[in-house]
């Protein structure tokens, strides 16, 4: 087990992130901070995130990158899970990135917004799934 997965394993839920408006998959496996601990948690210290995996962090308007080992994308929602502002390829100890608005925040690997073509004002769907 990677340490990226050992980490998402300690999540409560999962979700997949589909972009409707571009027909594409953000995250096939996409965890969900929703606790105290899970959000603040965040990434801190982990190696990376493995291709399809994410992080979904509710409820959240900004973020930071400190003792971050890697870079990411990142994705502001609203509360109907449209995109209101993208961050792609954050580096990592940035002190903070936020959106006025904003209800979530979407932690993706470096180059899904791009490879997905996803932009401001996309709608978001969450789909439940097991872990």
């Amino acid at each position: 087990m990677s340490e990226s997965t050992s980490y998402l394993n300690r999540t409560s839920r999962y979700v997949q992130i589909a972009n409707d408006t571009r027909n594409t998959t953000l995250a096939t496996r996409c965890g969900v901070a929703d606790s105290f601990w899970t959000r603040w948690r965040g990434l801190m210290g982990q190696a990376q995130l493995a291709s399809g995996e994410g992080l979904l962090i509710v409820p959240e308007w900004s973020i930071h990158t400190f003792f971050m080992r890697f870079a990411i994308d990142v994705a502001f929602l609203d509360h109907e899970q449209r995109v209101l502002k993208l961050y792609p390829a954050l580096p990592p100890n940035r002190p903070y990135a936020g959106a006025w608005g904003a209800a979530a925040v979407l932690e993706l690997p470096a180059g899904v917004i791009a490879a997905t073509a996803t932009e401001t004002g996309d709608h978001l769907r969450l789909i439940p799934r097991e872990p």
